[in-house]
């Protein structure tokens, strides 16, 4: 059985499953854009959690909306939503990261019909009492409007289901990425990037279900794993995820971890399963990996930075950003900084489209795993 082949087609072709779980299931879809979306209320809720990437195709509408300097992201989604291709989503949630998403909220509100618009305002800053209360507060509020959005009350039980699926599912990708750290042929990269990008598409139980059998069956042939070239992490804000990792790994590279914000920062904080369900959904999102566009101490992006470099054996950095992302290109100086003074060489490339340039990346790639 190839274990690996949900995962490939659904990766493929995000709106096509999402189109057929709601044609077989009678379900409602609900898009998001961002990690700090509260998924674990929308699974309560019995919706689909859709991530929204950005087909990739020509921009034409989007850019009587924005500006050309707005992110690959942000300009991709609403091209989407405007031509009709994400007319399978019953709703749209924005959580406050970023300027650019702010923004596109408004412009998404006013100018894409059909389907519920939520915005989901959560703290700046993460590192106080007071912040911790408003994200409690931010979470109850959302799951009244979602409740009421969606016509359906969420019972104690779904709470404490969903808190449970995505405990389940973090736990599990923890197991993967600590496999692949250990072994690094044992799984191809695209492999790998299938499995993250269905995570954000496919029906959490589902998803939890395949993917448990799959890191099972990698468990049993980790001794099949074989060397697979230089150490690499990668850290950044690629959101619509493009496959680089055969250019990588062609390169003579080895994807060893990643703090990227569809990856391994998206799949930290395990929730509370004691208590009050909502409240420990809060604390969870006050607590786990930061994005830039949010604050946790001065140094903290970069402490942890660090620490999962030498965790995972790392001998270099690519840093991959979405050109116009200014809250990476920010904090992008000081990490580097970091890495410099512990003696890890880093390689920053910038991505405008779905897919870099493959011959410029290819190139940049090959003439920094040789410095190695």
């Amino acid at each position: 059985m190839n274990r690996m082949q949900p995962f490939h087609e659904i990766s493929t072709d995000p709106e096509g499953y999402a189109r057929d779980w709601k044609k077989r299931t009678g379900g409602k879809v609900v898009g998001t854009l961002c990690s700090y979306a509260p998924e674990e209320l929308i699974l309560a809720a019995g919706a689909l959690v859709f991530r929204v990437f950005g087909s990739g195709s020509d921009i034409s509408r989007a850019d009587a909306h924005l500006q050309a300097y707005s992110c690959s992201l942000v300009r991709g989604a609403l091209e989407d939503a405007l031509a009709g291709r994400l007319d399978f989503l019953d709703g749209m949630v924005f959580p406050h990261t970023c300027d650019s998403i702010q923004r596109l909220s408004d412009i998404w509100r006013m100018n894409v019909r059909g389907g519920f618009h939520l915005d989901a305002v959560l703290p700046v800053k993460l590192d106080t009492d007071s912040a911790r209360d408003y994200m409690a507060a931010v979470m109850q509020k959302f799951k009244v409007d979602l409740e009421t959005a969606l016509d359906r009350p969420m019972a104690h039980a779904d709470l404490v289901s969903a808190v449970a699926v995505y405990n389940g599912i973090r736990a599990t990708m923890e197991k993967l990425y600590v496999l692949r750290q250990d072994h690094p042929g044992l799984i191809p990269g695209s492999d790998l990037h299938a499995v993250v990008r269905s995570s954000m598409v496919m029906d959490r139980h589902d998803f939890l279900k395949a993917l448990t059998e799959l890191v099972d069956d990698l468990a049993d042939r980790s001794g099949e794993a074989v060397h697979a070239g230089k150490r690499l992490f990668l850290s950044g804000g690629v959101c619509n995820l493009p496959d680089i990792y055969p250019i990588i790994e062609s390169a003579g590279g080895a994807v060893v971890g990643d703090d990227l914000c569809t990856g391994s920062r998206q799949l930290t904080g395990p929730i509370d399963a004691d208590g009050d369900p909502v409240a420990a959904i809060a604390r969870r999102y006050a607590q786990r990996a930061i994005c830039p566009a949010k604050h946790a101490g001065i140094t903290t992006r970069g402490d942890e930075l660090v620490r999962m470099a030498k965790t995972t054996d790392t001998q270099g950095v690519i840093f991959l950003f979405l050109k116009f992302c200014d809250p990476h290109a920010f904090d992008y100086p000081y990490l580097k900084q970091r890495l410099d003074a512990e003696g890890i060489p880093s390689l920053l490339v910038e991505l405008e489209e779905q897919i870099p340039s493959q011959g410029q990346f290819a190139t940049r790639c090959e003439a920094f795993i040789e410095m190695l």
